[in-house]
């Protein structure tokens, strides 16, 4: 009778279309389509915001130079730029740097708020949005990531 039991239930299961491969997991078009907004939005950090800086184009440093807190906030912001970038491509770090980043832009959009009266506020909106779906989404890798960190400090 128990051997009933376990092959029915087993064939349920192999049986059942799945959209996810474990709990909380996004479906495979959910993945890939997340997967392609990751890639778009690394892509965007990297070459255009992070690249200026990090070269010191005249017209990066023009605008850190508004700020008034000199060259070395650019090159740390071009660098955390480009290290969220490459983060966003990598499946476990994916959540995480989304989240960063999403910090990053709330820090643009004060800015652009306070020393550049609002002129390009929308930007930082703009890319923190898909910013917090990618997190979201991405969630369970946070806790994959997390999980990992205190097993290594434990």
């Amino acid at each position: 009778m128990s051997t009933d039991i376990t092959a029915t239930a087993a064939a349920a299961t192999t049986a059942a279309p799945t959209t996810a491969t474990r709990a909380g997991a996004p479906s495979r078009r959910a993945d890939i389509s997340v997967r392609v907004l990751q890639i778009l939005l690394a892509l965007a950090f990297a070459i255009p915001s992070a690249g200026p800086k990090l070269v010191g184009h005249w017209s990066a440093a023009e605008s850190f130079d508004a700020i008034g807190w000199g060259d070395w906030l650019m090159y740390t912001v071009g660098a955390l730029e480009l290290a969220g970038a490459v983060a966003l491509v990598i499946p476990i770090l994916s959540g995480a740097a989304a989240t960063a980043l999403i910090g990053l832009m709330i820090g643009a959009f004060v800015t652009q708020l306070t020393v550049f009266d609002g002129q390009y506020a929308l930007t930082p909106v703009l890319f923190a949005v898909p910013l917090v779906v990618i997190a979201w989404v991405r969630r369970h890798h946070t806790q994959e990531l997390l999980a990992l960190i205190r097993r290594r400090l434990a």
